[in-house]
């Protein structure tokens, strides 16, 4: 036995066999863990270096500094943060000479092949400190090209936010770079100060932060937005402070106007003019919204708040790094465009925008008073390394599969322990990444990547959708939300009518330049099929429940080991062969997600016989494999591998879930099996204080078993069992009452 950890450290030694105190001891740990921190608001500049469809920020500085002459350099600076030491493979592509400095150190440096090359691509191991990472590009201008394409290799995964340095800039969003020098002036050991103005460098930084003279007298929404040329409208949305007796509002507006205060509208004016409002007793603070449409003399307003004699300081009505006034701004909207206020005070909400000629163009949002400054949301809570690990800081608000697993596993303990606010903290996870859904779509349309949500907006592979999806869904059941069936028709279009597919219709992953190229994952039933069910039964679509059950068969043909009874994790059609090593959660995820169709599926579908045959043939080929301590092995039919939870919680809820279905013959011998599988999780994975132990981090493959045994070590707190551990809990807790009702009828 490889115990993880010291038994009188182990949820058991507290607990003992009372499993609802144990998910009650999972669920709060969790999240405990993970407060709800939501995106950061920060400033961005629609003039800087933005990210291409892969995230890799675009500095091409030829069509950017076309004043730059032969042999003159430029240099692009930015803050990357980092919770935890953080390793993160970089690309590079560079177009002419590079040189790549980290915290004071050079990292990579092109070589004439690299700068000479056009399709040049370099792959650089980098490790981020904890804290605040600094990282200089210096690129000089040959007839070849000047600058380069720089980020995170797999984007959407291993996001690379980067900030602004110096002390104007402080919070915003974004790289600076440098007009053309004639000579270099930094490199190892010689960074320019990012806590100092950029003033002090003597060097003019890009994008440029403040108005002329010029435009800045202008009024404040021609300012933004620019002169109209038909009648539009523009909204600007701020705060009054709290703890207020008598505020009276005066100003003036360049055309016909109208003020809300926390949706209640306060004043209208049908022409330019200056206006005086004393406030109704009870408008103490609250969001101020007010709507002006241009005017012979511009567009734009003036607005001020005064109590007692004295002007009060608008509040921004959401914080906004990076950015010191109190104003968003919105527009053009179409003059007679009737929006609600409540609609319009969102983050989440965006406005039908018309162009300056009245005509209609796409969606507008808000903006800031700076050169083409608006105001954009970021995922910044745990960043995941190369090895899907997350370090110490809040998972909220990501979407990604192993979070996908504990949403599900927070919603079935909330039920089985009737826990409302375990629900609702779910539930409002999932919502901080549906509610920014339309957003994320518009935000990568407008700058080329999405700052939120990467892996929704940017599906490209089942690991993206399916199991998040599916714990959506499962929330939908909670709480019905039509943005949550809206998101999952386009999951199940994807999987239905988009997915790359064998001759035979079976699954696959095909990505061109990837090591996992033509290659079909265990896995991946667990990534579709119990999203295809429950959208299913949701819809009433019974072709996506038929197409889960077909998947089952296939990946069986192509994966399953007839002489062991369990899968191979994976089949390389590029070797034409599988690789026959039996991951244990891949065969988890398999067993995992039989059980989910098979409670939904209709007694009398044609599939379903062969697919309980194979349940049961699977189990049985488990239940063989299992240790004296009641855990699975990393490979299960390796005795040196270690044991692993993740992969015992799965098979423990599959064994669970057959003896109380009546789906396992031998009832008895299969709920010995899952108790002895749940004590010992709570014996050597689970400690007394909610943390889980033992599960290994994110797998890619490999035709050998000690890639999996000796590479794949285990994380405390990997989120790839955090759920799986409490849906455990739950099905054993479940089995429990089923089999005392059983012996009480008996």
């Amino acid at each position: 036995m490889s115990a993880h950890m010291e038994t009188r450290e182990s949820a058991r030694y507290a607990f003992g066999d009372d499993e609802r105190r144990i998910l009650e001891l999972l669920a709060s740990r969790y999240i405990g863990a993970n407060p709800p921190v939501p995106f950061a608001y920060r400033a961005f500049s629609r003039l800087g270096i933005l990210q291409n469809e892969e995230g890799l920020y675009e500095m091409e500085l030829a069509s950017r500094l076309p004043e730059a002459a032969s042999g003159d350099y430029a240099y692009a600076y930015g803050l990357v943060w980092s919770d935890n030491e953080r390793s993160i493979d970089c690309v590079l592509e560079p177009f002419g000479p590079i040189k790549l400095y980290l915290n004071d150190n050079l990292l990579f440096r092109t070589s004439a092949v690299e700068e000479m090359k056009p399709d040049a691509r370099v792959i650089i191991p980098t490790v981020l400190a904890k804290g605040w990472n600094r990282i200089l590009i210096e690129a000089r201008r040959t007839p070849a090209g000047f600058g380069c394409r720089f980020g995170a290799d797999e984007a959407k995964v291993r996001i690379l936010n980067v900030l602004s340095p110096f002390a104007e800039r402080a919070g915003c969003a974004g790289w600076v770079y440098s007009a053309p020098l004639k000579k270099p002036c930094y490199g190892e050991g010689a960074f320019p100060d990012e806590r100092q103005s950029e003033s002090v460098t003597g060097i003019n930084w890009l994008p440029r932060r403040k108005w002329t003279k010029e435009e800045a007298s202008r009024p404040s929404l021609e300012r933004i937005f620019g002169r109209p040329e038909a009648p539009v409208a523009g909204y600007g949305w701020t705060r009054l402070p709290s703890g207020l007796q008598s505020v009276e509002l005066e100003g003036r507006v360049y055309g016909p106007s109208a003020i809300w205060i926390e949706g209640e509208l306060v004043l209208e004016l049908a022409e330019a003019g200056p206006f005086r409002l004393k406030l109704a007793s009870g408008k103490d603070g609250g969001n101020v919204l007010i709507r002006t449409v241009c005017g012979s003399q511009g567009w734009g307003f003036e607005l001020q708040a005064v109590a007692g004699g004295k002007p009060l300081a608008w509040e921004p009505p959401v914080q906004v790094h990076g950015y010191d006034g109190a104003w968003l701004y919105a527009g053009p909207v179409a003059a007679d465009a009737e929006l609600r206020a409540p609609d319009v005070c969102r983050t989440s909400a965006l406005l039908p925008a018309v162009g300056l000629n009245g005509a209609a163009a796409g969606f507008a949002y808000w903006e800031l008073d700076a050169p083409q400054a608006r105001l954009r949301p970021y995922y910044e809570n745990a960043m995941l390394s190369n090895k899907w690990t997350t370090g110490a800081a809040t998972n909220f608000g990501r979407w990604d599969y192993p979070l996908g697993v504990t949403m599900y596993g927070l919603l079935r303990t909330a039920r089985e322990l009737n826990r409302t606010d375990l629900s609702e903290y779910a539930l409002r996870h999932i919502r901080s990444c549906t509610d920014m859904y339309d957003y994320a779509l518009w935000d990568r349309a407008e700058y080329g990547f999405p700052s939120v949500n990467h892996q929704l907006v940017l599906i490209r592979m089942l690991d993206n959708c399916g199991s998040f999806g599916s714990a959506m869904l499962e929330a939908h059941l909670l709480e019905g939300d039509d943005t949550f069936l809206r998101i999952a028709d386009r999951i199940a279009d994807f999987m239905l009518n988009r997915l790359e597919r064998r001759e035979d219709g079976a699954f696959y992953r095909l990505s061109e330049g990837e090591y996992f190229d033509n290659t079909m994952w265990a896995d991946d039933l667990y990534m579709s099929a119990p999203f295809l069910t429950r959208y299913a039964v949701i819809t009433g679509k019974r072709e996506a429940m038929d197409e889960a059950s077909r998947q089952f068969l296939l990946f069986r043909k192509y994966l399953f080991m007839e002489d062991e009874r369990i899968m191979s994790h994976v089949y390389d059609f590029k070797y034409g062969q599988a690789t026959r090593v039996p991951w244990g959660r891949g065969n988890g995820w398999v067993l995992f997600s039989l059980t989910e169709l098979l409670e939904h599926l209709p007694l009398g579908h044609p599939d379903r016989g062969a697919l309980l045959s194979f349940y049961r043939e699977m189990c049985a080929g488990v239940a063989a494999l299992q240790s004296d301590s009641g855990l699975w092995r990393q490979v299960l039919n390796e005795p040196e591998a270690y044991e692993e939870a993740s992969c015992t919680a799965m098979f423990a809820y599959a064994f669970a879930r057959g003896v109380r279905f009546g789906w396992l013959t031998d009832g008895e011998r299969y709920a010995e099996k899952a108790r002895k599988a749940w004590r010992g999780l709570t014996g050597c994975a689970i400690d007394r204080g909610g943390n889980v132990h033992g599960v290994c981090s994110g797998s890619r493959y490999s035709f050998s078993p000690d890639y999996y045994m000796y590479d794949l070590r285990t994380v405390v707190n990997d989120n790839h069992g955090i759920g799986i551990m409490m849906l455990a809990g739950v099905e054993i807790s479940s089995l429990r009452t089923a089999l005392e009702s059983h012996a009480l009828q008996t």
